[in-house]
């Protein structure tokens, strides 16, 4: 049978859900925490949980929500944008939030897909562990392999709680990060509709 986006992957289980709490417990340890406090005797439970909801998208291929398509769009051909898709993910290097806003366009060749599935795409890739360059190609090369459009194009606009809650403690700082295939690389009046659409600025 073939799995869609919405069935996780049945993966081996190399970590149980005993191990992830012990892991939580040692680290309140480590912190300098009694695990067994009144306020933290669920806590282990409640982070194992909770980490099997961020990083969901382990257990599910971003491609197979481009799978149904749309051809009867009476030749429409022109730019498609979604912006402000806000997504949560979290830093690779010190497991902190990243939390941001994605915006993708593409250029259609003979058929469209749902925008919803284009947000289904960005979180299914922002709920893994992530570095925001990656991110942004994954979410850019996975339409582009499904699509096949003439351009795609990816914008994402994030903070970084690894740098706004440690290390040099910079609050209201951004990174923007893009990625350009075909057309929007190619073409710089098709980049420049695509940044006008998404107009970062003026949602700043």
């Amino acid at each position: 049978m073939k799995k869609t986006a919405r069935t996780k992957k049945t993966l081996p289980p190399t970590v149980t859900q005993a191990q992830a709490e012990e892991a939580v417990r040692v680290l309140l340890r480590w912190a300098g925490e009694d695990p067994l406090r009144e306020g933290l005797v669920d806590t282990p439970k409640r982070v194992a949980d909770a980490y099997r909801d961020w990083f969901s998208g382990y257990a599910i291929d971003p491609a197979e929500y481009l799978g149904r398509t749309f051809e009867e769009v009476a030749g429409y051909d022109e730019m498609i944008v979604l912006r402000d898709i806000h997504f949560e993910s979290f830093c690779e290097h010190h497991m902190a939030p990243i939390i941001g806003r994605a915006h993708v366009g593409y250029l259609p060749t003979d058929k469209v897909v749902g925008i919803s599935k284009l947000a289904r795409v960005v979180d299914a890739y922002a709920r893994r562990f992530q570095v925001q360059e990656k991110l942004t190609a994954q979410i850019a090369h996975c339409i582009g392999m499904v699509l096949k459009p003439r351009g795609v194009g990816v914008v994402i606009d994030a903070t970084h709680q690894c740098m706004t809650t440690r290390g040099v403690h910079k609050t209201g700082v951004s990174m923007i990060t893009s990625q350009m295939l075909g057309t929007f690389r190619e073409d710089a009046r098709t980049r420049a509709e695509f940044l006008r659409f998404i107009d970062i600025d003026g949602h700043g």
